[in-house]
């Protein structure tokens, strides 16, 4: 039986997609340093647990409100 690979890391791309949200607004969270991602060569990546942590500091933010 085969697993499906679990990704390493996404694209801001593909973060965008898993959130719903429009690529230059991904774009502008890493710039400001909301959202945390590494260089990868000439790309930009961001590790899954920085997606957890990104939710949970909006749902903290919320709740803070």
């Amino acid at each position: 039986m085969t697993r499906p690979l679990t990704p390493r890391w996404y694209s801001p791309a593909e973060f965008a997609v898993l959130l719903g949200f429009g690529l230059s607004k991904v774009k502008m969270k890493i710039a400001t340093g909301e959202l945390r991602s590494i260089r990868d060569g000439k790309y930009r990546r961001i590790l899954p647990e920085w997606v957890d942590e990104y939710i949970r500091d909006q749902v903290d933010r919320q709740e803070a409100a």
